[in-house]
């Protein structure tokens, strides 16, 4: 009895554990928001750049490349379908400084997104980024990247269709401030009431 007690806990205890791991990884926290802050990725040091696949929630097949200083690297993978979470892809030698702008080739649509917006057709933000801590699923501490797959107008902008995380990236953000937030929200709700109002004086015409 006390041999089957103590295998029921330790069992317990390592689905804990494999549910704490699987719960470090990043959420964006705006869903349904395109994400305001744009990102300039640069090499934090000379040496390679390693990209981990952390996930997808994409129904569209999708692989990651990298522009170094506006060059594409030549090298892509870590499709989102076929490859496991933890799975490293080495971009190759860069130096302190380089550029770097992360794209996602969407294999379905033939659309290619940039983590620079400037470089997207619909000059939408197709990325979000923050730092990672590093513990699920064997991924690194480093600079997690997650895109956004469909264009704007269509996009559920929920960040989470094909994420990866970065060593050796550093990156600086214009991100809002929680004030900038609210600002924005609330002429998003001023905009809706005044197309409301511009709707019931036609009526009314």
């Amino acid at each position: 009895m006390t041999r089957t007690m103590t295998r029921l806990a330790a069992l317990a205890a390592l689905a804990l554990g494999t549910s704490a791991a699987h719960a470090v990884l990043p959420i964006y926290p705006h869903a349904h928001s395109e994400n305001p802050a744009l990102y300039t990725f640069t090499a934090a040091a000379t040496g390679d750049i390693v990209a981990y696949f952390a996930g997808t929630h994409a129904a569209y097949h999708e692989t990651l490349g990298l522009l170094v200083n506006n060059v594409a690297t030549g090298v892509t993978g870590l499709q989102n379908h076929t490859t496991a979470i933890g799975t490293a892809l080495d971009f190759g030698h860069v130096v302190a400084g380089d550029s770097l702008v992360f794209f996602i080739n969407v294999a379905t649509t033939g659309a290619t997104w940039f983590s620079n917006a400037a470089r997207n057709v619909d000059g939408a933000n197709h990325v979000w980024s923050t730092s990672y801590a590093g513990g699920d699923s064997g991924v690194p501490a480093g600079t997690f990247v997650a895109f956004e797959d469909l264009p704007r107008g269509r996009s559920d902008n929920n960040y989470g269709d094909e994420k990866f995380v970065f060593t050796n990236v550093g990156s600086a953000s214009t991100a809002p401030e929680p004030a900038a937030w609210a600002l924005m929200l609330g002429g998003l709700g001023l905009t809706g009431a005044a197309a409301r109002r511009r709707g019931r004086n036609v009526v009314a015409a």
